[in-house]
């Protein structure tokens, strides 16, 4: 009987963080992802031996755990963790302010309760270090240092670990003592991280690959101009060749990884799934024996829709005597875990990913063919959304796939010695992003940022091999090229451009340039004066504007008027993904405002709404609008809504159904939207919008 051989590869990686000349960590990520999901993605499958998985470390990342395992990482946020809080001075207390409410706020501040009382100070502050130092006293301080870090533990420490079991059951009033076991614990897990692989990897449950030492795109080093080939006429900078600095990166990740786990590695994820002949090619060479990319670049390769008969197989990419074994994820599968499932009951997402699988191998397994069906994402990121940092997902998942008698999950490697692979000559190139290179290069950051990067290269090459290389101290050249290695990955130009959005944003740009301009001073040179200069010329914006007016709108589904809205509040989604990309937003504005009578609602789609239910919950009173061939309804039966929908959604509803009117002058509301079962899209992200019912001549007060 066929079988469908199910392949996780789950990808650990965090930028290098770590500024080689100053030595100090820049951001935190890689510690506080260590504490959690790279020890515990691994240790969860100790409870089930038959869950096959593989595993993809980034190199660049696994030196910077090593770090802190050892004790050498100079991390300025845990010193500020762990400092006494009377000792804080202003600007660390705003430091600690600034930073230390970088979570997910409904998954990790809120389930601690009083890391949440103090979120909600620091939100009525305004975010204002200034004004909420008045009121964060001593031992508040404290206690958002200690549950900061505490929000980032591994669920089997949270649950089992005696020590931390009672910081966490304490809840508040943290002493100098939980402080330092804080610190302790930290220490302790960190210390776990790399030998639960080595552990996993030498019984078999665990296939190892890995990436590019730091990351990089590998077809945009080896040179820049492919870009034009997946999207032809974007703005290209000056062109950027450096196949060699592919292969470097290439076999330094290699020997790096069969000098920590004893294997060198058989799998490669090229960073982003970025794949094209020649960087397949030098992969080949340098020992790989398979590769994984997206489906979307198998579609363009073949030049028809991938669909599951044509992505749940391996292929054989040869050129030139050279060979690879490809994979191509399963785009739709894989998001669904990554930006889905979390917003849905654990045993209702295990169960609808399993039922997706059957379906999508339903005509495989029919013409008597084993199915392969590849499912590759980030490890880390998504976990931070899940409940429990998504083991009760997991759990489900892990134990229905257990005890189907027809579906395996196996290493890569594994599946591979099982499934006959489809010949292919050639590669289009791509990444796992609409299968071209835009996140990259081709907007303006990005590509500013490649001719610093490229002004960087070859006054390195021409300082190295000029008239004055032999002054050169060893170790400062050597210095040098790392800083180039580092400057090469991904990570910066993630950030760079229109697509994606971090707090963090101005710190990788400072970042991205102090590895540049430490480049130049290794080598004794004066670094360019624009290095001293932002690249980033986009900032995030206010995207929620009160009312300043009445309205009365006609609720038509309708723009019959530019005035019937005028005076609204409007909300607008920002489009950029933050720090994973993926989400699709199909909210693109909500308009809002009232006659005080009536709170008057209008959504606007950021593209064909299709049939959809839109849920409209105001602070626990919800009702469902379902929308199916143009047509619309309200689920729920003497419903106080009015709704008409056209080009836009439009919905009046009486204030005294939603809110204690007349005693009060805000509704809070969520809006979400959902296709079948599954949750498509939300506004707000996390928490709840505070709508403004304001008497007018108190709207601008």
């Amino acid at each position: 009987m066929p079988n469908i051989y199910v392949c996780f590869v789950w990808h650990m990686h965090q930028p290098f963080y770590k500024d080689l000349v100053s030595g100090e960590y820049h951001l935190p990520w890689t510690r506080l992802h260590a504490l959690k999901d790279y020890y515990g993605m691994v240790r969860i499958l100790d409870e089930f031996p038959q869950i096959h998985q593989t595993f993809n470390l980034v190199p660049s990342m696994m030196v910077q755990i090593a770090e802190y395992a050892e004790g050498r990482a100079a991390d300025p946020f845990l010193r500020m963790a762990l400092k006494p809080a009377e000792e804080l001075t202003e600007e660390e207390q705003a430091f600690i302010l600034r930073y230390f409410f970088q979570a997910h706020p409904g998954r990790m501040i809120r389930r601690y309760p009083r890391y949440g009382e103090i979120y909600d100070g620091w939100l009525a502050a305004g975010k204002n270090p200034r004004r909420a130092r008045n009121f964060f006293s001593t031992p508040t301080l404290r206690d958002l240092q200690v549950l900061s870090q505490l929000a980032w533990f591994d669920e089997e420490f949270l649950d089992h670990d005696p020590e931390v079991r009672e910081l966490v059951d304490k809840g508040r009033g943290y002493s100098l003592a939980d402080q330092a076991l804080v610190g302790r614990k930290q220490m302790e897990i960190v210390n776990r991280v790399l030998p639960v692989y080595r552990t996993f990897a030498e019984a078999g449950q665990v296939e190892i690959s890995t990436t590019p030492f730091y990351h990089p795109i590998l077809p945009l080093v080896c040179d820049s101009n492919i870009a034009g080939v997946s999207h032809p006429y974007v703005p290209l900078p000056s062109p950027f060749r450096y196949p060699e600095d592919a292969r470097h990166q290439l076999e330094r990740a290699r020997d790096f990884m069969k000098a920590e786990t004893g294997v060198a590695p058989a799998g490669l994820w090229p960073s982003e799934g970025s794949v094209s002949d020649q960087a397949l090619g030098i992969a080949a060479e340098t020992g790989f024996r398979w590769a994984a990319t997206d489906n979307g670049v198998l579609a363009r390769t073949l030049g028809r829709p991938a669909g599951p008969e044509l992505t749940y197989k391996p292929y054989l990419w040869e050129q030139d005597g050279r060979a690879l074994r490809m994979l191509f994820r399963d785009h739709e599968l894989s998001d669904l875990v990554g930006f889905v499932y979390s917003k849905m009951d654990a045993h209702e997402a295990a169960g609808h990913f399993v039922e997706r699988i059957r379906a999508n191998c339903s005509g495989i397994l029919a013409s008597g063919r084993d199915a392969l069906v590849p499912v590759i994402l980030d490890g880390e990121n998504a976990w931070e959304h899940y409940e429990r940092s998504g083991r009760p997902f997991l759990r489900d998942l892990y134990q229905r796939l257990t005890i189907d008698p027809q579906i395996h999950a196996l290493t890569v490697s594994e599946a591979l010695e099982r499934v006959d692979a489809e010949r292919i000559g050639h590669i289009f190139p791509g990444s796992w992003i609409n299968a071209n290179f835009d996140v990259w290069i081709g907007a303006e950051e990005d590509n500013r940022a490649w001719e610093m990067l490229l002004r960087a290269r070859q006054a390195y090459e021409n300082a190295v091999s000029g008239p004055h290389a032999g002054h050169i101290a060893p170790a400062q050249k050597a210095l040098a090229w790392e800083e180039l290695l580092i400057a090469e990955g991904s990570d910066w130009c993630w950030w760079y451009g229109p697509e994606h959005y971090s707090e963090n944003r101005e710190e990788f740009d400072l970042l991205y340039r102090s590895h540049l301009a430490n480049v130049y001073r290794a080598l004794g040179l004066l670094p360019p004066e624009d290095l001293s200069r932002p690249i980033l010329k986009v900032a995030a914006t206010e995207l929620h504007h009160l009312p300043t007016a009445p309205i009365r709108p006609v609720i038509d589904g309708a723009v019959t008027s530019y005035f019937e809205w005028l005076g609204a509040g409007s909300i607008r989604v920002d489009g950029r993904s933050g720090s994973m990309h993926g989400q699709r937003f199909l909210l693109r504005e909500l308009l809002y405002g009232t006659d005080r009578q009536n709170l008057f609602l209008r959504l606007d789609f950021e593209q064909e709404a299709g049939d959809i239910r839109v849920s409209l919950n105001f602070d626990g009173k919800a009702w469902n609008i379902e929308i199916t061939g143009g047509v619309v309804t309200v689920k729920e039966p003497e419903s106080p809504l009015t709704v008409a929908f056209g080009r836009v959604l439009e919905v009046a509803v009486p204030l005294p159904a939603v809110c204690a009117w007349p005693h009060t002058d805000s509704v809070l509301l969520q809006v979400s939207l959902w296709r079948g079962a599954l949750p498509m899209d939300a506004l707000p992200q996390d928490g709840w919008l505070k709508l403004s019912v304001a008497d007018p001549s108190e709207w601008h007060t």
